[in-house]
């Protein structure tokens, strides 16, 4: 154990030893700080991405002046020393006669999220996309049934993964009404699609056109 650690005392160590954890499992972007309210001062912090140094003031003047019956402060938001945003979440730790005794404080860097978030909405804007080349699609039949079976589906509010043997054999049976199974090698491509054998599609069409 090192020395910072001993000179914490018994039950602020516990504290330190759960921001480690929390800090190693959210590693890089994530920082744990633990503030003595008793010092008003920074006596730990765990992956340190503030810049602030141990025994700093914990600048907590803006906190209740009773923490009595508290346990979580946030989520809030504040900006980072890179102009990054942190957000943040703040436990009341307690001692044994449960008086307010640390704040256990998770700083959480969403800059990084916030990047990807907007690549992703550039990536998808729909202003980017123009129409279907009518000529490529006109027998497209492949793009029919995949549009009519999810439309079905979400009809229903079902997925591909959840329909049982029946509701299967009325999903072969609507794409039957479409005229689904007009294309080559359709017959293939539901089963596959639906996880059926070959077989099985074909017997339940030629039901359906026999009745």
């Amino acid at each position: 154990m090192s020395a910072k650690r001993q000179a914490l005392g018994p039950r602020f160590i516990n504290y330190a030893a759960m921001a480690d954890g929390v800090a190693t499992l959210l590693f890089p972007h994530a920082e744990v700080v633990v503030h003595d309210l008793g010092s008003q001062t920074i006596v730990h912090i765990a992956n340190n991405i503030s810049k602030r140094q141990l025994g700093d003031d914990s600048c907590l003047e803006d906190l209740p002046a009773d923490l009595d019956g508290a346990n979580r402060l946030g989520p809030y938001e504040k900006l980072n020393w890179n102009g990054q945003k942190i957000r943040s979440i703040s436990s009341v730790m307690v001692d044994e006669a449960g008086r307010p005794e640390a704040l256990l404080c998770i700083n959480f860097n969403i800059g990084v999220l916030e990047q990807a978030k907007h690549a992703l909405e550039l990536f998808f804007q729909s202003s980017r996309l123009l129409p279907q080349p009518e000529a490529l699609f006109r027998d497209d039949w492949q793009e029919r049934i995949n549009t009519f079976l999810h439309t079905w589906l979400a009809q229903r509010n079902q997925s591909l993964h959840s329909l049982d043997r029946e509701q299967k054999r009325e999903l072969v049976e609507a794409l039957h009404g479409e005229g689904a199974f007009r294309g080559k090698s359709a017959y293939d491509y539901v089963a596959n699609v639906l996880g059926m054998g070959r077989a099985t599609v074909y017997k339940y069409v030629k039901l359906i056109r026999e009745s």
